[in-house]
């Protein structure tokens, strides 16, 4: 069967739409199901993870009319801001961008994604700009006071990622784990959602093409086309969308023992036109692989395993506090990559799911079933836990919903 994306938008406009998110998909062929196009129209995919390569657009004001020439610099909440390229010449507002993997100069756990997720939940964040004078401007400002806030994403959503182990005895930092990574083989850390994934999904990009819409911290933005770091075998996206129209619930910092990063969670929409396309989103978590890198030199492959890591684990920890021994330093508030975990309190809408506490606490108090991963190393297999998942499957999924929900209610047309 051959369908067109206007009688796809047309069924949907009608209410008449059958979509699917990519894991009802694969659970219906696993269940041995054999779904066609004539069954399905839509198939909604979704990620959420660090995103590096975030950055935003700003236009702000800062100060009355008349009052500074040029901004030379910027802060927001002691983020760096790159002013420009249009000066704005004694408009009182700037130009600026400032990139998600920014670092505070004020407050070394916090930074761009943290004052994105500040503004999107529309906190107050404090202004500091200089001029080419010298003169210092401060000010206060809300994102709905902001003339623009546009979000782009250089290189998100990845068709799949790279696990990391640390094989030396030293313990290694980076950004591919929350906290300095102990060895040997102490834990495993990845990220990526697997079946969910958009681009494994649509591998050949056949149904996601330039200006194709989707959904950036459910806000509808567009697919401007592949990203940096984009290869045919390992596709990615650049994406953009409106800041002011985006859920906090979706987006928001990550501490690393590189520092903070930002994280996103993105959703596509396939178009069934044909079985052909349909075939593509019945893949398994298990027949998806996942290669088991060096942490202290990203291209050395040491192993291989499978997205099969999320299947049967927990999307959330449970914290018993009657084990907590109240420690002079916590180490899991400490090191908690979200701070979901402060005075003690677990904040289950904050917390990304990524197991560091059930990793990190000597007493229990944590419980998290993360998955274990076997490897070869040398003749010998080692089984390791995962210590830490820069992706959150919970909320991936979440928006997978949120986007099949909005298709059935004729909320969002595809292609």
């Amino acid at each position: 069967m051959k369908k067109t994306i206007q009688q796809i938008n047309q069924n949907i406009k009608e209410g008449k739409a059958t979509a699917l998110t990519a894991e009802e998909v694969t659970q219906l062929v696993m269940e041995g199901e054999k779904p066609t196009a004539e069954d399905i129209d839509v198939v909604t995919t979704g990620t959420c993870g660090i995103m590096s390569g975030t950055a935003a657009i700003f236009h702000i004001p800062v100060a009355e009319p008349g009052t500074f020439k040029k901004a030379k610099s910027i802060l927001l909440n002691g983020v760096p801001g790159f002013p420009g390229p249009c000066p704005n010449e004694w408009l009182g507002s700037v130009d600026l961008m400032i990139y998600g993997t920014a670092h505070s100069i004020n407050e070394s756990q916090y930074g761009g994604g943290f004052l994105f997720k500040d503004l999107v939940s529309g906190k107050e964040i404090e202004i500091k700009a200089e001029d080419f004078e010298g003169n210092i401007i401060k000010s206060t400002a809300t994102l709905e006071d902001f003339g623009t806030a546009q979000m782009i994403g250089t290189r998100s959503a990845f068709k799949n990622y790279t696990a990391f182990v640390n094989p030396s005895s030293e313990s290694v930092t980076s950004i591919f784990n929350a906290v300095e990574m102990d060895g040997p083989f102490k834990g495993i850390t990845f990220s990526g959602c697997g079946e969910l994934n958009p681009l494994q999904n649509d591998p050949q990009l056949n149904s996601i093409h330039k200006g194709s819409r989707l959904l950036i911290n459910n806000s509808e933005g567009l697919f401007i086309g592949t990203g940096t770091r984009s290869t045919p075998e390992k596709p990615n996206m650049m994406i953009t969308a409106d800041m002011k129209e985006m859920d906090p619930h979706y987006i928001g910092g990550f501490r690393t023992g590189a520092g903070p990063e930002v994280y996103n969670s993105v959703a596509t929409a396939i178009p069934v036109l044909d079985d052909t396309i349909l075939k593509h989103t019945f893949i398994k978590n298990e027949d998806i692989p996942l290669p088991i890198a060096d942490i202290s030199g990203r291209h050395s492959v040491l192993s291989q395993t499978s997205y099969g890591v999320w299947r049967d684990v927990d999307e959330r920890p449970s914290y018993e506090e009657s084990l907590c021994q109240r420690c002079e330093t916590c180490l899991v508030e400490d090191r908690c990559p979200t701070k979901a975990f402060q005075n003690h309190e677990l904040n289950q809408t904050r917390c990304f799911g990524c197991g560091m506490c059930a990793y990190s606490c000597p007493f229990g108090s944590f419980q998290m079933e993360t998955g274990t991963v076997s490897m070869n190393w040398k003749g010998e297999t080692k089984t390791l836990d995962v210590s830490c998942r820069q992706s959150d499957i919970k909320r991936a999924r979440e928006l997978a919903y949120e986007l099949k929900n909005k298709i059935i209610n004729g909320e969002f047309i595809v292609g």
